[in-house]
C-alpha cells in the first residue's frame, strides 16, 4: 500500500557568496495515512529545511516529495503548516475568527460553510468564546491554539508542525501536546511533527525519526509502542517511556558526534541507574 506522504532521496544544497552548504543528503522516509510521526535531531541538522521542502515552500536540489502519489512542487491544497512563531503567523489587526477563516477564502467556500468550519475548529481547540478577540489579547498558548485551529479549519490531509510549542511555558506545552494527540485521534489527521524536545517526540509520536548531523540523513526510525491513551502524569514516569527516550537521546548524541547510531534492542534497558530492570509489558 502506498504511503500518503513519500520523501525519496531528498537533497538540499545552498549556494551563494562562494559558499556551498549541503543541508540535506539523500533523505528517504514515508508517512502512512493517519500516522503521527515526530522528527528529532541535533540543532542545525536541517529539520526546518526538510519541513519546508515537504510543504512545497522550498525547492529541493534533488529527490522528490509526493503527497498521495502526486509530486509536491508548490504548497499542495491537502497540506497545512503550524509554525513555531505564532505571533508572526497571526495578523494582529484581525480578530481570531478572521485569522482562522483567512485560508478558507482560497477554497471559494460560501460564507455559511466557512463559518461552520471556523466555529468547529475553535471549539476543537477550546477557544469558542475567543472568536471575537484579537490575537494580542490572548496568551501565547492561546495564540498557538488559534494557529492550530486555522490549520484544522482548512481540513488538510497532512498537518506539518514546526516546533510549535518551543515558545510557550512547560505547563502550556504539556496542555498543547495533549491537545494535538487528542485532535489526531479524533480527526485521523496525518501529522509530521518537528521538535527539539526528545521527551515530546516520544510522548507524541507513533514513530520517531532521528536525523543525523548535517548533511542530514535518517539515522534511525523508532516505533513508539506506548499505549495509545497517554497522559502526562503516568506515561512520562513509566519504565517503557524512560527506556525509549533514553535510546533516542543516545541516538541524538551519537549524531552530534558524527558516530553511528546505537542499535535498538527492545526491552533491554540502556542505563540501569535510570531505567527499571523490569521488562516492559506487552502493552508497553
Amino acid at each position: 500500500m502506498q504511503a500518503l506522504l513519500d520523501v525519496s532521496g531528498l537533497r538540499k544544497v545552498y549556494e551563494g557568496s562562494g559558499r556551498r552548504v549541503e543541508a540535506l543528503r539523500d533523505l528517504t522516509f514515508s508517512v502512512d495515512a493517519g500516522e503521527l510521526v515526530c522528527l528529532v535531531g541535533p540543532s542545525g541538522c536541517g529539520k526546518t529545511t526538510l519541513l519546508k521542502c515537504v510543504g512545497g515552500l522550498l525547492a529541493p536540489t534533488g529527490g522528490e516529495v509526493r503527497l498521495g502519489g502526486r509530486p509536491v512542487t508548490a504548497p499542495p491544497p491537502g497540506m497545512a503548516v503550524v509554525f513555531q512563531e505564532y505571533g508572526r503567523s497571526l495578523f494582529p489587526w484581525m480578530r481570531v475568527r478572521e485569522n482562522v477563516e483567512l485560508p478558507l477564502r482560497q477554497k471559494r467556500l460560501d460564507a455559511g460553510r466557512r463559518r461552520e468550519l471556523v466555529a468547529d475548529a475553535l471549539e476543537s481547540v477550546g477557544l469558542a468564546d475567543a472568536a471575537g478577540a484579537y490575537p494580542w489579547q490572548l496568551s501565547g498558548g492561546m495564540q498557538q491554539r488559534v494557529a492550530i485551529a486555522r490549520a484544522l479549519a482548512y481540513e488538510p490531509e497532512v498537518l506539518l508542525m514546526d516546533e510549535p510549542f518551543a515558545a510557550v511555558d512547560a505547563q502550556t506545552r504539556a496542555d498543547l501536546e495533549d491537545l494535538v494527540r487528542g485532535l489526531w485521534q479524533q480527526r485521523g489527521i496525518t501529522i509530521l511533527f518537528v521538535t527539539h524536545d526528545i521527551d515530546e517526540a516520544v510522548y507524541l509520536g507513533e514513530r520517531v525519526l532521528v536525523l543525523s548531523s548535517s548533511p542530514t540523513v535518517v539515522q534511525e526510525e523508532l516505533r513508539v509502542d506506548l499505549p495509545s491513551g497517554r497522559d502526562q502524569l503516568h506515561t512520562r514516569v513509566s519504565p517503557r517511556f524512560a527506556e525509549l527516550r533514553t535510546h533516542v537521546y543516545e541516538q541524538v548524541q551519537a549524531a552530534k558526534r558524527g558516530a553511528p547510531g546505537v542499535p535498538w534492542q527492545r526491552g533491554v534497558p540502556l542505563h540501569k541507574d535510570t531505567v527499571s530492570d523490569t521488562p516492559p509489558s506487552p502493552t508497553g
